[in-house]
């Protein structure tokens, strides 16, 4: 009886490892650049959180008759435009709509608070990768990530 020979020959194995190593070369380059795409990624959700809480508390603003400069938010009470209903840039205004109680709010700094614009910039962001958001009712996202 002839016994007939198991596993691979070495011929074999190195055909497999250049085939591991062709796709992991081709596949590479496209993981490279996934810090660049979670950062955009981070800015363009603080962007649209920013958006959001402001329709909202517009909203609420008109519900109640569209008169006051306070109106109540769940959890906090906002501070808005008495003419647009649009919260203010202030701790009490945009920061309560968007549920904060202080900076940092959930990783993300906000710097300018009280002025004409606010700076919404998320944890380990380059200078330039940020949000900006203007009372008059601009959310503006910086993408040069």
């Amino acid at each position: 009886m002839t016994s007939s020979p198991r596993g691979f020959t070495l011929v074999e194995l190195i055909v497999v490892i250049v085939i591991l190593g062709i796709l992991a070369a081709t596949a590479l380059p496209r993981f490279i650049n996934v810090t660049t795409d979670a950062r955009i990624a981070a800015v363009n959700g603080i962007a649209g959180g920013l958006r959001s809480a402001m329709a909202v508390a517009q909203a609420r603003w008109q519900a109640a008759g569209g008169t006051g400069g306070t109106i109540s938010m769940v959890g906090a009470d906002v501070t808005v435009d008495p003419a647009t209903g649009i919260p203010t840039n202030t701790a009490g205004g945009i920061l309560a709509a968007m549920g904060c109680t202080a900076t940092p709010c959930s990783g993300t700094a906000v710097t300018g608070l009280g002025g004409g614009t606010s700076t919404w910039t998320p944890s380990g962001s380059p200078a330039g990768c940020d949000v900006t958001y203007n009372p008059s009712g601009t959310v503006t996202p910086n993408l040069a990530c």
